[in-house]
């Protein structure tokens, strides 16, 4: 840690944090006590399934990010011309700001000033503290603007940079989080750097105002101390941060890492509510997902069953909890508590993609329907909330908003909770056939925990701004509270729904939170994933139909052809129009790994052959620009860019997979679509760089361990013969998507042999229908088993 001398600070408040296992980062040198760190990361200032019914698509008009102005802004700054969401909310900040770019770089060396650079994204609640307390406040603008080159950076928009910065603040600090505040010399290397910052001092913990002027006087008194003692730092993070394969090395043991991810895992579990430590409790599919994996090959044993029970009972107590919104579904980011009661209220695009496969998953292993009712739950919130007409997905939907349209101030949660006296109102029936005089709201409340004071404990309330306030969260089983009202469990669930429904029609009335409408490739990419895998599942046309309308989206909007790149984001225009920067961002590694998987799944979903050639086109792409030739795996961003000081491999899978986790699975599925052997070793070659982390920590990467299993157990091809409208063609299919089988490639084989999987796959042409039949064959390294017509021989063999 650095400490600012005669300030001695270090701030324990970044509540906009990222989950998962500590980032692995270099030990700091030893460094001179003229720098500080801003804060450590910290937590947030903060049922069951709705109906499974699936609806259009209406496009939401989001709020704006603040009271609507009486008058003409007293400052504008070049941020007013940028597309992101996060930058336009910084506009008329009375602080020069600009964006990432030559022009900051070139004003920075010409004026040789400190460059300030503040990184968040648009709906991170601290990130409208900071702004509200700091970056409105003339005196702190003009310190500012006087002193530095202040750059405001949206990190969705700018993973790379975010990326760079942020491992030197958890290098140097022990944790991050956002708003990230850093500050650089001229040449863009960073020598202080530290989260949120109050705006004025208290005790030992400085305020920016404070930090700002300390930092001015040794830029001025002692700046190359700064310089070097930030330089050995970078050159430290240089050396600590690379991963490539030494020569000789070998890729690990299958189910060695997969045991030990899975120890690693059992011990971090919670028992009573499910989830992997106290608090806060973020949703981690990439562990959900793991753990299945796990089961599917361990089936017999007494691990294999402890897997399953931890995923099942996590997810439940998920869907029961505050976390998941039971008046207008999907899944908030984390829950403050223990208990997945009090969440931090923002909804993440990422967070439902991800969802969506990990409930529906659920659902394959256990049969219980409920499992399936959440993931059609997720897909509905996504389907009217975050849905553009284009066929693109929004990002995010802000925790904060206007209690009353009257208010001026936002709090966060508003849009959400309830007071006793408003459920009362709004249920105020009598339920006939219940024991005693109960009303509706009597049902309601005893089912979803309400209390006449509020159910949230102050400590999930800092700021008081949940005073009174309910968050609904199921009680009781609805066997339970029927049993308690004397009514039968269908009109229970009948009272529940109307309730539901009546409570969605007051919230609608409500200002809504803020809309981001920035559309990034990435997260498109997880949500198309999620559409494929619940429509291929659950047999739904309409799903697999929106898929398809978000792969055309990606397509026609975010796919470049004349360059033959993916671009990162597109944006939502004041005509509802999609609208590109006026410099579009090329594509990051994230934004090819996770759309080459949806397109994946999308193929093996409908077996439309042009999305799976798209796949291979991306992922040729992605070899051509990221793929380390000497160390193996793939670069984050661009390793040529010169503003980019760290060439980083991201070795964690957090709230979203790492993209390199997501490749070694694609190239292996890839391989066994188009024949394509070299990247069968590519994807080897990928895990052997990872080892060392694969081995030790296999927790930090339990998404890849699921490819180290891939590896060692080999993918099955499953090869349905047949044409692909007929009834028997599609039974067969519908079995393999009812199992949860997590080393499998699906294709269908209608008999064209000029097409493309019959060019890619010879073997293909000796595979034929039986009797006139649709036929499946199960392939294990171009060896078949005898083949079956029948759904049941199907599932027996695929289970053997």
């Amino acid at each position: 840690m650095f400490v600012l001398p005669a300030v001695g600070a270090f701030i324990s408040v970044s509540p906009c944090r990222t989950p998962g296992p500590a980032a692995r980062v270099p030990a700091a040198p030893a460094l001179p006590s003229v720098s500080l760190i801003g804060a450590r990361s910290g937590t947030g200032a903060r049922a069951m399934a709705s109906p499974s019914v699936f609806v259009s698509f209406p496009i939401p008009v989001s709020a704006p990010t603040s009271a609507p102005p009486s008058e003409t802004p007293k400052h504008t700054n070049r941020l007013s011309k940028e597309k992101s969401s996060y930058l336009l909310q910084h506009a008329h900040n009375p602080v020069d700001w600009y964006p990432w770019g030559q022009e900051a770089f070139d004003k920075a060396k010409s004026e040789d000033k400190p460059i300030f650079l503040s990184v968040g994204y648009s709906t991170c609640h601290w990130c409208h503290v900071m702004e509200r307390e700091s970056f409105e406040d003339e005196e702190v603008g003009k310190i500012l603007s006087k002193n530095f080159v202040c750059i405001k950076v949206d990190r969705e928009e700018r993973p790379d940079v975010d990326k760079v910065y942020m491992t030197f603040v958890q290098a140097t600090s022990g944790g991050g989080g956002w708003p990230m505040s850093v500050w650089l010399t001229p040449d863009l290397k960073p020598f202080i750097g530290g989260t949120y910052f109050p705006p004025r001092d208290s005790g030992r913990r400085p305020g920016l105002k404070t930090v700002l002027l300390r930092i001015i006087e040794q830029w001025q008194s002692s700046r190359e101390t700064l310089e070097s003692s930030g330089e050995r730092v970078l050159e430290a993070l240089r050396k600590g941060t690379e991963i490539s394969a030494s020569p000789g090395e070998t890729l690990p043991s299958g189910p060695d890492v997969a045991n030990r991810c899975y120890q690693q895992l059992a011990h971090s579990y919670e028992e009573e509510y499910g989830g992997f430590r106290e608090a806060p409790k973020f949703p981690s599919p990439v562990n959900l997902m793991f753990l299945m994996s796990f089961w599917a090959v361990n089936r017999a044993s007494s691990e294999g069953a402890e897997a399953l029970r931890m995923v099942l009972h996590t997810l439940r107590m998920m869907a029961q909890g505050g976390i998941h919104d039971h008046v207008a579904q999907g899944f908030h980011r984390y829950s403050t508590d223990s208990s997945w009661h009090v969440p931090h209220f923002e909804k993440m695009l990422y967070d439902q993609g991800q969802l969506a496969v990990t409930y529906i998953t659920a659902y394959q292993v256990s049969g219980e329907r409920i499992f399936a009712d959440v993931a059609r739950d997720v897909l509905l919130y996504v389907s009217r909330d975050l849905s553009d007409m284009s066929g693109g997905f929004y990002s995010a939907e802000d925790a904060d908003s206007f209690p009353t349209v009257e208010s001026i101030e936002k709090r966060e949660g508003a849009f959400c909770v309830w007071t006793a006296g408003e459920i009362r109102e709004l249920l105020p029936d009598i339920v006939k056939g219940a024991t005693g005089a109960i009303t509706q709201a009597n049902i309601f409340m005893h089912h979803y925990g309400v209390k006449e004071q509020g159910n949230v404990d102050p400590a999930q309330d800092p700021h008081g701004e949940l005073q009174g306030q309910n968050v609904l969260i199921v009680r009781y089983s609805v066997e339970l509270t029927a049993a308690h009202f004397g009514i039968s469990v269908d009109r229970l669930s009948e009272l529940l729904s109307d309730a539901r429904a009546k409570l969605a029609e007051v919230r609608r009335a409500r200002p809504p939170p803020h809309l981001d409408t920035k559309m990034l490739a990435s997260w498109n990419g997880l949500m198309l994933s999620g559409f494929a895998r619940v429509g291929a599942v659950l047999g739904d046309k309409a799903l697999l139909e929106r898929a398809e309308r978000a792969a055309c989206f990606l397509r026609e909007h975010l796919w470049d052809e004349e360059g033959q790149r993916i671009l990162h984001s597109c944006y939502r225009g004041d005509n509802m129009e999609v609208e590109q920067a006026a410099s579009p961002i090329a594509g990051f590694l994230d934004d090819y790994a996770f759309v080459v998987c949806g397109l994946l799944d999308l193929f093996e979903a409908t077996q439309r052959v042009h999305w799976l050639q798209w796949a291979e086109e991306l992922q040729l792409r992605q070899d051509q620009l990221f793929w380390d030739s000497q160390g193996s795996g793939y670069f984050c961003s661009d390793p040529s860019d010169p503003t980019l000081l760290l060439a980083l491999k991201q070795d964690q899978d957090g709230a979203e997979p790492s993209a390199n986790s997501v490749s070694a699975m694609n190239l292996l599925r890839l391989s066994h679509h188009t024949g394509r052997q070299d990247w069968i070793q590519r994807s080897q070659q990928l895990l052997t760089a990872f080892s060392d982390r694969l081995i030790k920590v296999p927790v930090a990467l339990p998404d890849m361990v699921r490819s180290v299993m891939a590896q060692h157990y080999t993918l099955k091809q499953i090869v349905i013969c047949g044409q692909p409208d007929a009834e028997d063609t599609a039974s067969l299919i519908s079995c393999v998507n009812s199992l949860f089988l997590p080393h499998k490639v699906l294709m269908l084989a209608d008999g064209n042999t000029e097409g493309f999987l019959y060019q890619r796959l010879p073997i293909l042409s000796t595979l034929v229908s039986q009797d006139g039949k649709a036929t499946a064959y199960v392939c294990e390294n171009f060896a078949c088993a005898l083949p079956v017509t029948c759904p049941q021989e199907l599932r027996r063999l695929l289970l053997e």
